[in-house]
């Protein structure tokens, strides 16, 4: 097995296959198809009022401001008067040679309307007036009815992005929880930060912004064709000579586009790492003057982010207007064919003017598409790396759920036995070489050995936070790889060297998951661990809020947060990866008398740094170069006077603990 398969290079992406990471996008857009479906309905209702209206301004030119020719008499433009309006029959009584009376109908050249007085022209065209209020009045429902309709098209689908955003945020993050520590080693913490923030930020775009007005801007793309078809297909056909010059421009655009989206979600994840390892590191940092090193180097990758922004923008300062020009040289075209057409009274001024409105509403869509293609791009690059994690498999494979009764019940672990155990953070690199030893129910048994000897990867090993190379890790007789991972880490607690505390108060510390407690409940929990000195000094006790990592207390503190915390599991098994080199003696012995109480009547395994702590061990194991060299209690390994001998003398004398 390669040592990187669980690695994921930021740059090294394939080719890009956005219909598939679409389909798998699908599943958790399933769940919201409903809504979907009446996002849908509305945009095709909003479609339907945005073709209209154009439409609504053409009758209100063609029937009552500038009446098409087709509607006067023998081709001649003249005002249309019924007879029978008092008023109209007033002013035609007092200009008798205005009109030509058919019957009930009076006609009135539109010239000769330049020679009476306003009051005179309102009276003979109040039909047209009356008209007019009713169009506008209709336009201005439908204005009102298309606010109302974009406004719940919008609150839906800002709705179903949130709901998909929150399920894609928690899938990913119950994946990345599920991942074993190996793959955390490999990758940066900001690396992983990026995809459950801005990654699926990117993707919330995507379906709020993409989905339905995507589908809206086609529909409106192919109903505008189909009415300026229908008003005029030579005028129509004439407008749509832009239109290939449009979709080259698109291909152009939507090539380089990709590459940049990329580029710049790769930028930005190496800054999120660069500035989470910055403030991780900042103790050495200012320690070691690194300041102005580490200063140049987040420069550089901020510079190239900007370089990256910078082409993007010049990609989208020559594309969206080119599309306007385009637009325009279509409107100009229109300008030129239409108003000759309507000189020769072969097309309506009204249909010219709905012309104009259509070509201009036609290239709405097309920018539209391009910006929403922008949005897809940048949501594809940042739907690739979530999936990049999601496709991450390095976890501990838990057995498939055995036939009753041919797995026995774990309630007490009575034994646990290393058997020729080999295991390596990278192939060909073995830590632990055939490690063989036996812990059983009630035993302590501590660990020794000089630096790099493989201490803590065996005690890793027994919780499974990693699997063996060879050899297995067995408890009461069966491989620990047969049993669920809840079965025995319920039954056991970690005290490691430096204890990770979360941000929080220490009550949730200490006693937030615990599946069971002593039964003298917090109290005794304080007490056992030494913890209540502490907490005397704090004016909040339990409730006193820390910092990420705890790093508001000491690392002895910290040490004795995680030995109550171990407390509060009441587990058979304590693992102590022991680290009191750097905590005052005060502490120190606190701690050794916390750890005391918590290994009485337990299992327990003990790695140890300084040798006084551990003569009191049933056995203690010696480990060179992970293999284990010697094993015996306290007196006989000195007896021997072999590794463990030589040990004891290069260490220090401790002072001895005081008794309780």
């Amino acid at each position: 097995m390669r040592p990187d398969l669980d690695y994921f290079e930021e740059t090294s992406l394939g080719k890009p296959y956005d219909a598939k990471l679409l389909r798998r996008l699908y599943p958790f857009v399933r769940p919201h198809r409903s809504l979907l479906l009446w996002s849908i309905g509305l945009v095709v209702l909003i479609t339907l009022l945005d073709v209209t209206l154009p439409y609504v301004t053409k009758l209100a030119i063609d029937r009552h401001i500038v009446p098409f020719a087709s509607e006067a008499a023998a081709g001649d433009r003249r005002l249309k008067i019924e007879v029978s309006d008092p008023a109209a029959a007033e002013v035609l009584q007092r200009h008798p040679d205005l009109a030509r009376v058919e019957g009930a109908v009076a006609r009135v050249p539109y010239e000769s309307l330049a020679s009476l007085s306003r009051e005179d022209v309102a009276r003979l065209r109040r039909a047209d007036l009356e008209g007019l209020s009713l169009i506008a009045g209709v336009f201005g429902a439908l204005v009102i009815f298309d606010f109302l309709l974009n406004f719940a098209q919008s609150v839906i689908m800002e709705v179903t992005g949130q709901r998909i955003m929150h399920e894609l945020r928690m899938r990913l993050f119950r994946h990345t929880q599920d991942l074993a520590l190996e793959f955390f080693t490999r990758n940066p913490v900001g690396r992983l930060v990026t995809r459950t923030t801005s990654d699926i930020q990117n993707m919330y775009e995507l379906f709020t912004s993409f989905i339905s007005f995507v589908f809206k801007d086609l529909v409106l793309l192919a109903g505008i064709a189909a009415v300026m078809l229908v008003l005029n297909w030579k005028l129509a056909l004439i407008s749509f000579i832009v239109l290939p010059v449009v979709a080259a421009a698109s291909i152009r655009f939507s090539k380089r586009a990709r590459h940049i989206f990329r580029t710049l979600r790769v930028q930005v994840a190496e800054i999120n790492t660069r500035f989470a390892e910055t403030i991780g590191g900042m103790r050495v940092i200012q320690l070691y003057r690194q300041e102005a090193d580490n200063f140049r180097r987040f420069a550089g990758l901020n510079h190239a982010n900007y370089l990256s922004g910078m082409e993007q923008i010049r990609v989208l300062a020559v594309f969206m207007p080119l599309i306007e020009v385009l637009a325009l040289t279509a409107v100009a075209l229109i300008i030129w064919y239409g108003g000759g057409q309507v000189m020769g009274d072969a097309l309506s001024l009204g249909a010219l003017v709905a012309f104009i409105s259509y070509i201009r509403m036609f290239f709405r869509p097309l920018r539209d598409l391009a910006e929403k293609y922008n949005i897809l791009q940048n949501a594809m690059a940042s739907a690739e790396r979530i999936f990049l994690v999601m496709d991450t498999h390095t976890v501990l494979p838990q057995p498939a759920p055995p036939p009753a009764g041919s797995l026995p019940g774990l309630s007490a672990i009575d034994e646990l036995r290393f058997e020729h155990v080999t295991f390596g953070y990278a192939p060909g690199e073995p830590v632990l070489k055939d490690v063989c030893f036996e812990l059983r129910r009630g035993e302590t048994l501590a660990v020794v050995g000089p630096t790099g000897a493989g201490k803590t990867s065996l005690i890793n090993l027994i919780p499974r936070l990693y699997d063996p190379a060879a050899g297995r890790v067995t408890i009461n007789g069966r491989d620990l790889r047969d049993y669920p991972s809840a079965v025995y880490r319920d039954r056991m607690a970690l005290v490691m060297q430096d204890p990770f505390l979360f941000s929080g108060t220490i009550r949730d510390n200490i006693f937030q998951g615990t599946p069971g407690r002593p039964s003298g409940g917090e109290a005794d929990i304080l007490a056992a661990s030494n913890l209540d000195r502490l907490l005397a000094r704090l004016p909040e006790g339990l409730d006193t809020v820390l910092g990420e990592g705890g790093g508001s207390i000491s690392s002895g503190e910290r040490q004795l947060i995680a030995i109550a915390r171990a407390f509060a599991r009441n587990p058979q098994i304590i693992l102590f990866d022991e680290a009191t080199s750097a905590i005052d003696s005060q502490t120190e012995q606190w701690i050794q008398q916390a750890l005391e109480r918590l290994m009485r009547r337990r299992t327990a395994l003990v790695v140890a740094h300084r040798l006084s702590t551990v003569r009191g061990a049933d056995r203690i194991l010696v480990m060179h170069r992970g293999r284990i060299i010697e094993s015996g209690t306290h007196s006989r390994l000195m007896d021997q006077r072999g590794f463990y001998y030589r040990l004891h003398q290069l260490e220090p004398a401790a002072a001895p603990l005081p008794q309780e």
